[in-house]
């Protein structure tokens, strides 16, 4: 591997993974990387390591700068198994390095791997360990994914490693943001937001406004999958502020849908026709043609959802039921719900899609829409004016 300095003795030692393409649910069609840095100076830290199959790879990266029994440190940012699966070997390895994480670090390790990382030295917010010239900086962040989260700040460098924060799921032979086309770049960064991060929003908040008002100059962020920011790291520090606040930048609704005689798609494109009528930007996505992932991203920047489902033996169809569970596992702020569907000789569906966003406490538009059958005309003309009135509802 050619070198991949991030600042003079900062060193990117991690993996792409070209492979990957679901990530617990969370469908990744770039792929991604596992990504690690190597802090040089008199003393060594390595910070975060990458999932296990990936480990010899990790180990080649470190040992093309220094010897592994020569590293001093480990630093843990957060242990779900994508970071620190391969901690074992790589400890084993670096016989000699001192591991640090959180205290909440310190007993998932334990429970992971096993009591070997009773010997790990646990960090909080504000502390500091020096290698030399270059000092590594703590900021716990807990629930930002898990309760062991933290970020390491290279202060002389300017260099934030926040781990799971302001990553993307994105594989590429480029490392930098200065090097990858940016509308991909932040297509993938939202997708990320929305479906792992999305339920964290106020923490999220809290953080970087406690970044903010520490008053840190940010040179470059290294997250710990994807690119890294060193043109422009503010870009998505403001993207973090607005989708953590619930911001959109402008009208737009996302119809969420499945059919299975084509009822509720025919009612939905009426819907959606209506909506259009009033200049709101509209899209559609059938679930069996699209999937969670994509749902969950339309919707981050929206300012409402329609929900549309057959009724199925009395209930909710299952692939809806599916994006339900997901979607009010994420609690999206500030999102008005609207429901409609179609139903044979007996209805539930809209009704069970009403229960779980009510029980989500999402915000929720009524009336509801169902139609019996096959809708007519008489039916597509109120599925039209269901989708203005719909419009009307989120321009006030």
């Amino acid at each position: 591997m050619a070198k991949t300095a991030l600042k003079d003795g900062v060193y990117w030692v991690g993996v792409v993974d070209w492979n990957m393409r679901d990530f617990h649910g969370y469908i990744t069609n770039r792929g991604t990387s596992y990504n690690a840095y190597l802090v040089q100076d008199e003393k060594t830290a390595l910070v975060d390591t990458v999932k296990s199959p990936f480990v010899g790879e990790l180990v080649s990266n470190i040992s093309e700068i220094i010897n592994l029994e020569k590293l001093d440190y480990i630093i843990v940012n957060h242990v779900e198994m994508d970071h620190s699966s391969s901690l074992p070997i790589v400890a084993k390895l670096a016989k000699n390095a001192k591991i640090f994480s959180t205290q909440h670090g310190k007993e998932e390790l334990i429970k992971h791997y096993g009591h070997e990382f009773d010997r790990v030295e646990t960090v909080k917010s504000g502390d500091e360990l020096k290698l030399g010239k270059k000092t590594l900086k703590f900021l716990e962040a807990p629930m930002l994914h898990w309760p062991d989260s933290m970020f390491t700040y290279i202060e002389e460098d300017k260099i934030l490693l926040p781990n799971d924060a302001f990553g993307q799921h994105f594989a590429s032979s480029y490392r930098f943001d200065d090097e990858v086309d940016n509308h991909i770049l932040m297509e993938e960064a939202a997708k990320y937001y929305a479906n792992i991060l999305m339920l964290f929003a106020p923490l999220i908040n809290k953080k970087i406004n406690e970044v903010i008002a520490m008053d840190i100059p940010i040179d470059i962020i290294g997250p710990s999958h994807g690119i890294i920011w060193r043109k422009n790291p503010i870009q998505i520090i403001q993207a973090y502020q607005k989708w953590s606040n619930g911001i959109t930048s402008q009208d737009k609704v996302v119809i969420v849908f499945d059919t299975m005689w084509e009822s509720t798609d025919k009612m939905a494109r009426a819907i959606a026709a209506g909506i259009c009528s009033q200049d709101i930007e509209t899209k559609i996505l059938k679930l069996r043609s699209s999937n969670n992932t994509e749902a969950v991203t339309e919707i981050l920047e929206s300012k409402a959802v329609l929900a549309g489902s057959p009724t199925l033996n009395n209930g909710i169809f299952p692939t809806m039921g599916s994006f339900m569970t997901y979607i009010t596992g994420l609690k999206p702020k500030g999102k008005l719900w609207g429901f409609f569907g179609s139903y044979g000789w007996g209805g539930g569906a809209v009704r069970g899609l009403m229960e779980m966003a009510k029980k989500a406490n999402f915000e929720i538009y009524e009336p509801t829409l169902e139609v019996k059958w096959v809708p007519d005309e008489t039916d597509l003309k109120k599925c039209f004016e269901f989708g203005q009135q719909f419009a009307q509802k989120i321009k006030t």
